[in-house]
């Protein structure tokens, strides 16, 4: 069949899915996956996948603003592209029923999704939603489910993603660039999180990276987007230069290189722990409590956090304002963490 497979949401979102996503290629399916840009930079590198649409649903809390028709065109499209069936892939938090229209309006027959509401003929295969009220899964688990109900399963459970030639050329380079040799072991930070929400204090930052320095197991490297360079010089503070930085100097691919060759990340619950999961990196994942399905699949890690009554907020911004469930976590964790996973436990 030709399918077509949505979600949303954004990268580690969509690496999420590459299980799921796996299962329908292997049962001879052609699989097209309708994301959004961000969640493309994922899909493009899945091998599973043969053709990545991008879109920018109205309803998602990230969309920019929707001209009138974009709707009736993107059903216009896909009904073109005659797709027999689509899987809407969703968090519990989520509602597929607007996905569900547009495929129903592109004339596809066979429309799957876990839903709370009754669909009615929204869906002609309808997953009750269990969560959180009886159970909670991982997302991944989430995703593998819902093509189970369909009788698809994938040979492995395990995430991972392409990375090409191109992409390790261009993580050694940064890497030399930042006076590290890349034949070599070193410790990868990651600092940056798209939500302020998700990220442990610069702060705080700046003592792991000085804990880990005083250690001299291994040296330091720090990444982030061109956007996150403000948040490492911040950590940096008045010492510019200290510490190793390849931040804006790679793309999504790089970056996965880049965490495809480190000993260790260390980084928030963000899109670089689920490439961390995808490469099997192990990872320190200072894990905000604003959801509770995201933690790394399959792979050594260390889950950190303070346990708070607000947790499960799914805020982007922290209600109370000082982010407890991060700020608490002490430096001296972090780094008896990466110890840990440097030596194999």
């Amino acid at each position: 069949m030709k399918l077509l497979a949505i979600r949303l949401d954004a990268a580690g979102d969509v690496l999420m899915c590459a299980p799921a996503l796996r299962a329908l290629a292997e049962a001879g399916h052609q699989v097209t996956l309708l994301t959004s840009t961000a969640g493309a930079l994922a899909g493009e590198r899945l091998d599973s996948v043969e053709r990545v649409l991008c879109w920018s649903a109205p309803w998602m809390k990230a969309s920019v603003p929707a001209a009138p028709d974009s709707v009736p065109a993107m059903a216009a499209q896909l009904a073109a592209a005659g797709f027999d069936g689509a899987l809407i892939f969703t968090s519990y938090s989520q509602s597929p029923l607007p996905a569900a229209l547009l495929c129903q309006m592109a004339g596809i027959k066979l429309r799957a999704a876990h839903c709370r509401e009754n669909p009615y003929q929204l869906l002609t295969h309808w997953l009750r939603e269990p969560e959180p009220e009886t159970l909670q899964r991982h997302e991944v688990q989430r995703q593998l489910d819902l093509v189970a109900h369909l009788g698809w399963r994938p040979s492995s459970e395990r995430m991972g993603l392409r990375i090409g030639l191109h992409d390790r050329e261009a993580a050694d380079e940064a890497l030399r660039l930042a006076g590290i040799d890349p034949a070599g072991d070193w410790i990868l930070l990651h600092p940056g999180a798209s939500a302020s929400s998700r990220r442990y204090p610069a702060r705080h930052w700046r003592q792991v990276a000085e804990l880990l320095e005083q250690d001299g197991q291994l040296p330091l490297v720090f990444a982030g987007s061109s956007d996150e360079l403000p948040l490492l010089r911040e950590i940096f503070g008045e010492h510019a230069g200290r510490w190793p930085s390849v931040a804006g100097r790679l793309d999504f691919g790089g970056l996965a290189a880049l965490i495809s060759r480190a000993r260790v990340l260390v980084c928030c619950n963000s899109a670089p722990a689920h490439l961390a999961a995808a490469t099997g990196t192990p990872v320190v994942d200072l894990y905000a409590l604003t959801n509770p399905q995201h933690t790394p699949w399959q792979v050594r890690h260390r889950l950190l956090y303070q346990p708070v009554p607000c947790h499960t907020c799914y805020q982007s911004v922290c209600p109370r304002g000082d982010n407890r469930c991060l700020s608490e976590v002490a430096p001296v964790a972090v780094r008896s963490a990466v110890q840990e996973l440097l030596a194999g436990l």
